[in-house]
C-alpha cells in the first residue's frame, strides 16, 4: 500500500473553501473575459446555470461518496477501467505541465510592468522557469505545510477582487463608464461583437477546479458535512467576484483597449492614479497578484501530481511518477512536471512575438488537454450512478438533486459544453484555426498513448 493511502485529517471546512477559491478564482482570466465587453456578464450567468452549478454537484457527490485518493483518476477507473483512467491521469497532469508556463509568463509580464518595463521576453521566460522550480519545491512539502500556499493565495485574491470591485464603483461615479451596460449590449449579437468567441473558453476554464478539493476528501475532518457547504459557498463567491471584477475593468477601460496580460495593472493604475500613494498601492496589489499566480500554480500542481502518483502506483503511468518523499508527497511527479513545464515554456517562447501571444497560445494549448478529463468525468459520474442505482436511496450525504433523467441530462450537457469549449480553443469561428494549439494537443495525446502502452507491456 502506498503512503498516499495513509491520510491525516488536516483539512477543515475553511481549508476546503479556501482551496476551492484558490483553484477556481483566477486573476489570469479576468482580462481575457473583459475583452468580450459587457456580453461577458450574459455568458457568466448562462454558463453558471447550465454548467457550473451541475458540475459542482457532480464533483461534490463524487467527493462525498467516492473519496478515493486520486480524484478524477479514481472515478474514471471505477467507471471505465484502467486504460481510460490512465489516459485521464495523463491528460490531467500534462495540462498542468502546459498551463503552469502560461501562468508564469503572465507573472513575468506583470512583474516587468511593475518594476522593469523594458524586460525582454527572453528574460521573462527565464523568470518563468525559475518559478516553475519553486512550485516543484512547494509540491514536495507535506500537506499541512503546503496547504498554506493556496490558503494565503485565496485570501490575497479575494482582497484584489474586492479592491477592483470597490475601485470600479468609485471610478465610475467620478469619471463615467467606459462601456455601456444595457440589455442590448450584454446580450451577444453581431452588432456588439458578442458573437466573437475567441475568449469565451476562458469563462468555462475559469469554472473548473472544484474537484481538486473533492480529490482530497479522505484528508478532510468531515467531508460529508464540510465538502458540500464549502463547494457551493465557494461557487457563489467565485461567480459574484468574477462578474463584478470584470465589470470593474470594463468601467475603466473600453473593451477594445483591454490587454490580456496588462489589463489588470492598467485598471488598478486608473483607479489609484499617478500620485505617490497611488503608485505604491498598485505595486502592493500587483505583488499580491503575483503571489496569487504562484499559489494557483502550486494548487493545481498539487492536485495533478497526486493523481499522477496514484496512477503510477497502480502501474498505469511510469514508475518515476510514483516516487515519494518519506512524508508521502509525490516527488517523482513533481520533478517530472518541473522538467516538462520548463521545456514547454522555452520551446513555445521561440515562436511567440510578445508575452501576450505566448500566454494565450500556452493557455489555449493547456485548455484543450484540460477539458478532456472533465468531459469523461461527467460521463463517468452517470455510469457510476447507474452502477449504484440500487443503493442511491440509502446513501448518506450530498446527492445531485433531481430525478434520474434530469441528472443524466445535466451531466451530458456539462460534457457537451466542455467538448464545444475544446473546439473553440482550437478554432475561432470566422477567424482562424490555431494550428500551434492543435499540433501541441495531438502531440500530448500521442505521447500519452505511447507511455500507457509501454507501461502495460513492462
Amino acid at each position: 500500500m502506498s503512503s498516499l493511502a495513509s491520510h491525516q485529517k488536516t483539512l477543515s471546512r475553511r481549508d476546503i473553501f479556501l482551496y476551492c477559491v484558490s483553484a477556481v478564482l483566477l486573476l489570469d482570466t479576468l482580462a481575457a473575459g473583459a475583452v468580450m465587453g459587457p456580453t461577458i456578464i450574459f455568458w457568466w450567468i448562462i454558463l453558471t446555470v447550465l454548467f457550473l452549478l451541475p458540475f459542482g454537484a457532480i464533483s461534490t457527490e463524487l467527493g462525498v461518496h467516492y473519496p478515493q485518493q486520486g480524484g478524477i483518476y479514481a472515478w474514471v477507473k471505477q467507471a471505465y477501467g484502467r486504460r481510460m483512467a490512465s489516459r485521464i491521469s495523463w491528460y490531467y497532469w500534462a495540462n498542468v505541465a502546459v498551463w503552469i508556463p502560461a501562468i508564469f509568463i503572465l507573472f513575468a509580464g506583470i512583474f516587468s510592468q511593475l518594476f522593469f518595463p523594458d524586460l525582454s521576453l527572453n528574460v521573462q521566460i527565464i523568470l518563468g522557469v525559475i518559478l516553475i522550480w519553486v512550485v516543484t519545491l512547494t509540491n514536495v512539502m507535506t500537506l499541512n505545510i503546503g496547504k498554506w500556499v493556496p490558503n494565503i493565495g485565496a485570501l490575497i485574491k479575494l482582497v484584489i477582487f474586492a479592491v477592483l470591485i470597490i475601485g470600479g464603483i468609485h471610478y465610475g461615479l467620478q469619471n463615467g463608464i467606459a462601456n455601456e451596460f444595457t440589455l442590448s449590449t450584454m446580450v451577444p449579437t453581431s452588432e456588439n461583437g458578442g458573437l466573437s468567441l475567441q475568449y469565451l473558453p476562458a469563462v468555462v476554464y475559469g469554472m473548473l477546479g472544484f474537484e481538486l478539493a473533492s480529490a482530497s476528501s479522505e484528508e478532510m475532518n468531515n467531508p460529508k458535512r464540510d465538502l458540500p457547504k464549502a463547494v457551493f459557498t465557494s461557487i457563489f463567491v467565485v461567480v459574484i467576484a468574477y462578474v463584478l471584477a470584470t465589470t470593474a475593468i470594463l468601467i475603466a477601460l473600453p473593451a477594445d483597449e483591454v490587454d490580456v496580460v496588462d489589463g489588470l495593472i492598467d485598471t488598478l493604475t486608473l483607479f489609484f492614479g499617478e500620485s505617490g500613494f497611488g503608485k505604491w498601492a498598485v505595486i502592493v496589489l500587483g505583488i499580491g497578484a503575483l503571489f496569487s499566480f504562484f499559489s494557483n500554480g502550486a494548487t493545481w500542481a498539487m492536485g495533478a501530481n497526486r493523481a499522477a502518483a496514484e496512477a503510477s502506483i497502480d502501474k498505469e503511468l511510469p514508475a518515476f511518477f510514483g516516487r515519494e518523499t518519506k512524508h508521502g508527497t509525490p516527488v517523482g511527479a513533481a520533478i517530472t512536471l518541473g522538467v516538462a513545464s520548463s521545456i514547454m515554456l522555452i520551446l513555445y517562447g521561440f515562436i511567440a512575438n510578445t508575452n501576450e501571444d505566448l500566454f494565450w497560445t500556452l493557455f489555449a494549448f493547456s485548455g484543450v488537454i484540460f477539458m478532456l478529463p472533465y468531459a469523461v468525468m461527467c460521463l463517468a459520474f452517470v455510469k457510476i450512478r447507474g452502477q449504484d442505482s440500487a443503493s442511491l436511496s440509502t446513501l448518506d450525504g450530498f446527492r445531485f438533486p433531481g430525478g434520474k433523467r434530469f441528472v443524466v441530462f445535466m451531466s451530458y450537457l456539462c460534457a457537451l459544453i466542455l467538448m464545444l469549449t475544446i473546439i473553440l480553443f482550437m478554432w475561432t469561428p470566422g477567424e482562424a484555426i490555431h494550428w500551434e494549439v492543435i499540433i501541441g494537443a495531438v502531440a500530448v495525446v500521442v505521447l500519452g498513448e505511447g507511455i500507457i502502452r509501454a507501461r502495460e507491456q513492462a
